[in-house]
């Protein structure tokens, strides 16, 4: 990019980004950032992002540094400008790779794809891909790239089998081999940060949906489980920074934030498709369709041979704060592509009290007991998405919904001491 551009797009984006730049490098990660104007649709002043921080100190902490950004679409502004083009155009960064998750830095691919490695049109940085990279491969691309700090930005989505959060601990892992810093730029917790729910991974279980013991529904921010990841998993802990937000509270939901969604992934277009994911994200493990390649996935749940019973035998549980609706749909592509299935729909009337992992497991059971043709995948992924054999081999048990939660409960305690030490958000 010629040099008058960049100095004209530099401009540009200290409009949209003040960069008082008077703090000194440190106190970018916790001092507080000058009150945002108050948005009457909202009880308290709008979330402002570790990116609007980091901009807001002039981006002091990363003067000097060759720099790396992990990220994708949902690395945005406030404005929707992706923070790869405001850091390129900033003459104060020396930006010189980007490094893409599953899905794509652009987000091209779909689920268990990725972009390759490529020259970006818009910038013209190197793209660098770290999907199914990790370890020493993965330090090694840090190094090829020529970069001093790994900066992590990507909008997680609450839950432990989302592979963004594990993206993370394997930048961690490599940026501490290959002598890296790693600067976590912090996100909302779509789902809010309420203590943790669900089945905690058991180790021989691990994959990149589960890399380390942690709760399906985890209830932390990306920093917050940095901290974690540091403290308690890494055998080499990275020199790590976070830059946190300002105004986000625990139990804000992601439309309290006032901050764009961005879909993460191609089948994660709302908060709300986030809000059930913890639970109905389980149907991957399964010969039932989860509802991807519809416009409601994760949502509608379904198979060939299923009809109205399942909705009622849901229904009759009385779950707290969801209703069930008999539905109907033909997903055009992933399981079923192209057949009209029959099943259900999720329809979250009370967030507060809907607990998204206890419906999931209540809904594999109605489904087993009241559809003949209900089975595992045969790789038995389902245990890699819950953590360990016990949901699966409960169910098949016969066990119903109260027992299979209460089998994890002692785990889930434990986890929960973890967490706890780790919260910066009180």
């Amino acid at each position: 990019m010629p040099l008058s551009r960049r100095r004209l797009l530099a401009a540009t984006s200290a409009t949209a980004l003040p960069t008082p730049g008077t703090a000194a490098a440190a106190p970018a990660a916790t001092a507080p950032a000058a009150a945002p104007p108050r948005d009457p649709g909202h009880a308290h002043p709008r979330t402002r992002t570790g990116f609007e921080r980091l901009a807001d100190d002039g981006f002091a902490l990363l003067a000097g540094h060759r720099v790396g950004v992990v990220t994708n679409p949902t690395g945005v502004t406030r404005d929707v400008r992706h923070i790869v083009d405001v850091l390129h155009a900033d003459e104060r960064v020396d930006l010189v790779a980007v490094f893409g998750p599953e899905h794509g830095f652009r987000g091209t691919a779909q689920a268990g794809g990725s972009e390759g490695r490529h020259d970006d049109p818009a910038t013209g940085l190197p793209v660098y891909d770290t999907y199914r990279r990790s370890g020493r491969e993965l330090a090694a691309v840090f190094t090829a790239a020529g970069v001093d700090t790994v900066v992590f930005d990507l909008q997680d989505v609450g839950a432990r089998c989302y592979t963004y959060i594990w993206t993370l601990y394997d930048c961690m892992r490599a940026a501490s081999l290959a002598g890296k810093r790693l600067v976590v730029l912090d996100r909302p917790n779509p789902v809010a940060g309420r203590d943790a729910s669900g089945p905690v991974l058991e180790r021989r279980f691990a994959s990149f949906v589960g890399r380390e013991p942690v709760a399906l529904a985890h209830g932390m921010t990306v920093g917050e489980l940095a901290r974690v990841f540091n403290a308690e998993f890494l055998e080499r802990p990275v020199a790590l920074d976070v830059v946190w937000m300002s105004r986000w509270r625990r139990a804000d939901f992601f439309d309290a934030s006032g901050l764009p969604w961005v879909p993460p992934s191609p089948n994660m277009p709302t908060p709300g498709t986030a809000l059930v994911y913890p639970g109905t994200c389980l149907f991957e493990g399964t010969n039932l369709s989860e509802g991807r390649g519809t416009t409601r996935p994760f949502e509608l749940l379904g198979a060939v041979g299923i009809d109205g019973s399942w909705a009622a035998a849901a229904a009759e549980l009385a779950l707290p704060g969801v209703h069930f609706r008999e539905a109907y749909f033909a997903p055009s592509f992933s399981k079923f592509a192209g057949r009209t299935v029959g099943g259900v729909q999720l329809h979250v009337h009370d967030r507060e009290s809907y607990d998204p992992v206890r419906t999931g497991i209540a809904l594999l059971v109605t489904a087993k007991r009241v559809w003949r043709g209900f089975a595992w995948r045969p790789d038995r992924w389902i245990d890699r998405l819950t953590g360990s054999a016990t949901v699966r081999t409960m169910i098949d048990a016969g066990a119903d919904t109260d027992e299979v939660v209460g089998a994890w409960q002692a785990g889930l305690a434990r986890f929960r001491g973890v967490r706890e030490r780790h919260l910066h958000y009180r």
